[in-house]
């Protein structure tokens, strides 16, 4: 009875003793279901509150927010709250009381409770943990690193030795989650070294992941977003990530890749079409404004007419409740779609209205651009834009923002500029790359001509400003060092300004640096080159050599710029079988995998040259290929679709015309006779000219018939038919060409008289095509591909085709009447006798 009675002691003992060592402030804390019952344990305990009460409580403030929908956030009411206070005080007066994970956590609370990142507790806890910086693990580096982020300090010295220290570490990163974190925080700061390290890394840590886990793929495209860099395997292994996580995506999460994807040129049928069906599926149950709006942003450019008139349904009603920046990408989606729904363009303009001062510079110019582009009739609202652009253009510092604002205010109509506007542009523009000289010449260009006083002289403000960005251009062409570099200036320049002032030095810069071309950069250089039309043979021999070695280390999508140049501008280096052959060797395993409008361009690109891969003619001409085409053109951009869907046709009359054995029936019928009627079959006057002459030299007008339309819808500019001793036949009744039944080209009528199947004895059906300056490279008088190709194509009709260049035609040679004439019956008669 003793012996029992002590051990009930001592369990009486042991359990009291538990429960006085019990931290029973922080069981309190740990219960807490919302902020306010944090904040009532907070009030009552302020005078026991240890270093551990008051991260759990921060953290859990936290946890309560992050946890509620965007709308449903209460920040601003914690942050009022008397015991937030409280807790900043306590936290500031214990940071050297924190161990290190539990200083970034509080650190990390705090900038997510919108605390300021000046205020002193922020700043002490930002000092103290780069005192600690080098021991902390890598989960607190990469939340550190968020938190610099969060405060604008991706470039600051701290960030720079983050950095330094992941460098170091990067080995032994096992967790794709703080990988891919510290790499979105470090991307401006990355060398080419360590982005590469840094895709090995993230490439093989995405194998070993939890593939649900989709959001460490989409900050690897964010990375790659940021340092402007399309690796296409790795995008390729992300993208496969994020397609089996599609049932999971919300609308926000969808848009945001979405956007990725555009910034990176990155077109994914599968993704595409996935989230086009996943985005209608959440068309229900998107029914506030945040959620709502990133729906409305992704699906609208992709949907049909029926679900586009729904959104803008369900965009009307909600307007009034959309926010600055909602209202804003309802706007610029609106735009993009090309609606017509004024009613809801108006409300969406009343709310933008009202809210002009919350807005950035940036916003201001986008929203500008978005209700210019849209026609948007309210001359009373873009005043007050306009004030505002020039408001924020006069105090801009920044080069990026300078060239948007001028950009956009040089849309709107106004018949004179401020000097205010001119001053700054002339004050920031030593520091722009490129693109943004290019873009402000574009706006200084408008102004000429505007300006009332350019019919008698340019004013003088425009000149200076002309005359500093020559120099500046010159001197950035003549400083530059790095290609890599200088094509990311390059990507997007166009234009009369560049390539009169510019673009012959860019192409001595290019060969400057010649030996910095690799196999990273060859598509990039070869698209430029496209863009520009211009044919440097030193720089595409460079191109084709490069390619031929490393074509196994070019993505085999890249093969459709690596060979555009040279169809396109119709260039055979001393290489080009083994050029052509290497690339169709590499793409061909993974013709499967193209996306399908790219694998259109790039046949077409290869018919051009005359080049017709039979594995890749029967892909394209499948059943199953070409349903997978139309389901991914209802995806894609207007401009693109219709691009696509013409180069579809070219391809198609290419292969029927040069490849007969590959028994493609022609299917485009309809699709032509579609566009001659949409055609506004505009003559210019040279050929009103050469019309008139050619009547005068074959004899007659009705010798020779304008614009007619051959089989496979060629449209001729001249047609004349000649008999065996060269002598030209009269029309007598308006004749089309015609394919019979068994494919036989025959001569026919529009009436059922007089009709001719075949030609006289001898005869030839000649072609007369002028040949504008778009037929040749801007830099010579080398004829381009599809000029070469139209040739082959008319031969194989039946026409001998005489071409008449237009810098023959616009000689000084022929400057009178008698010589056109007699140039004409040489190309006509000469030309074709021998």
């Amino acid at each position: 009875m003793f012996r029992l009675r002590c051990v009930n002691s001592c369990l009486r003992r042991l359990l009291h003793g538990g429960t006085v060592n019990r931290d029973q402030v922080l069981d309190q804390l740990q219960v807490c279901l919302a902020e306010d019952h944090v904040f009532d344990v907070v009030g009552k305990n302020k005078a026991k509150l240890t270093v551990n009460h008051v991260s759990c409580a921060v953290g859990m403030l936290w946890q309560f927010q992050r946890d509620k929908p965007q709308l449903l956030r209460t920040v601003d009411l914690i942050k009022s709250h008397p015991q937030f206070l409280t807790l900043r005080v306590l936290a500031e007066n214990k940071i050297a009381l924190m161990d290190d994970s539990m200083l970034v956590d509080i650190l990390y609370s705090f900038l997510r409770l919108n605390v300021d990142p000046h205020d002193s507790l922020v700043q002490q806890l930002v000092s103290e943990a780069w005192l600690r910086i080098d021991r902390f693990p890598m989960a607190s580096l990469s939340k550190f690193a968020i938190c610099l982020s969060d405060q604008h300090l991706q470039q600051s010295p701290l960030m720079g030795r983050i950095t330094s220290i992941v460098d170091q570490r990067l080995s032994s990163m096992d967790d794709a989650r703080v990988l891919t974190t510290l790499m979105i925080s470090t991307s401006s700061l990355v060398s080419p070294r360590l982005r590469d390290a840094f895709i090995n890394r993230a490439d093989l840590l995405l194998d070993t992941m939890d593939p649900s886990q989709y959001n460490n793929p989409r900050r690897v495209v964010q990375f790659l977003r940021n340092i402007k860099y399309s690796h296409r395997p790795l995008l390729e292994k992300c993208n496969q990530i994020l397609l089996c996580n599609i049932p999971r995506l919300d609308a926000e999460n969808i848009s945001i890749i979405m956007g990725l994807y555009q910034s990176l040129q990155f077109n994914n049928c599968d993704f595409r079409l996935a989230v086009k069906q996943r985005l209608i599926e959440l068309i229900d149950s998107s029914t506030d404004p945040f959620s709502f709006t990133k729906l409305f942003v992704a699906l609208a450019p992709m949907a049909n007419q029926e679900i586009r008139e729904g959104l803008e349904n369900t965009a009307f009603l909600l307007a009034d409740e959309l926010s600055a920046h909602q209202a804003l990408a309802i706007a610029e989606a609106l735009e993009e779609i090309q609606s017509r729904n004024l009613s809801l363009l108006n409300k969406i303009a009343s709310v933008i209205q009202r809210n002009l001062h919350v807005y950035k510079p940036v916003e201001v110019a986008r929203i500008t651009q978005a209700l210019y582009l849209f026609q948007y009739q309210n001359p009373e609202l873009f005043t007050k834009l306009r004030n505002i652009l020039v408001n924020f253009l006069q105090h801009s510092v920044f080069p990026y923002e300078v060239t948007m604002l001028t950009r956009v205010l040089s849309m709107l109509p106004h018949p004179r500029l401020d000097e205010a506007v001119t001053s700054r542009v002339e004050a920031v523009v030593t520091q722009c790359n490129l693109n943004d000289l290019n873009t402000i010449s574009f706006a200084i260009a408008k102004w000429v001509r505007n300006d009332p006083s350019y019919r008698h002289n340019t004013p003088s403000k425009y000149v200076r400003l002309l005359q500093t960005l020559n120099r500046c251009g010159h001197e950035r062409l003549q400083t530059a060092d790095r290609l890599d570099l200088v094509l990311e200036e390059l990507r997007y320049v166009s234009g009369e300004w560049f390539e009169e002032m510019l673009l012959e030095e860019t192409m001595v810069m290019l060969q400057r640096m010649m030996d910095q071309i690799n196999w990273t950069n060859v598509p990039e250089l070869s698209l430029f080159l496209t863009r520009m039309n211009h044919l440097c043979p030193p720089l595409m021999d460079r191109i084709a050599s490069v390619a031929i070695k490393d074509i196994d280390k070019i993505h085999y999508s890249a093969t459709y710029a690596t060979l555009l140049p040279f169809s396109v501008l119709n260039y055979d280096p001393e290489q080009a079988d083994e050029l052509y052959d290497a690339c169709i060797q590499r793409f061909t395993p993974h013709i499967s995998s193209f996306d399908p409008h790219l694998l259109v361009l790039l046949a077409y690109s290869l018919a051009v040259a005359d080049c017709f891969p039979e594995e890749l003619v029967r892909e394209i001409f499948s059943i199953d290929f070409l349903g997978k085409l139309d389901a991914q053109l209802e995806t894609l951009p207007d401009a693109l679709n219709m691009r696509t869907r013409l180069r579809l046709m070219e391809l198609n009359r290419a292969v029927c015309l040069e490849c007969p054995e590959f028994q493609v029936p022609w299917f485009h019928e309809r699709y032509c006779q579609q566009l001659q009627k949409k055609g506004n079959g505009v003559v210019s006057s040279v050929q009103q000219q050469i019309h008139k002459m050619l009547g005068e030299v074959l004899g007659g007008i009705n010798c020779v018939r304008a614009a007619v339309f051959t089989p496979y819808f060629y449209t001729v500019d001249f047609e004349c038919i000649l008999d065996t001793h060269l002598q030209p036949l009269p029309y007598s009744t308006p004749s089309t060409l015609q394919i019979s039944d068994r494919g036989k080209v025959h001569w026919g009528t529009s009436s059922t008289e007089n009709i001719m199947d075949e030609l006289p004895p001898g005869a030839q059906r000649v072609a007369v095509d002028f040949l504008d300056s778009k037929c040749f490279c801007k830099n010579s008088h080398h004829m381009k591909g599809e000029a070469l190709m139209r040739k082959r194509h008319l031969e194989i009709l039946g026409y001998r085709v005489v071409q008449i260049p237009h810098y023959e035609w616009n000689s000084m040679e022929l400057s009178t009447q008698d010589a056109w004439k007699e140039y004409l019956k040489k190309k006509i008669f000469r030309e074709l006798s021998s």
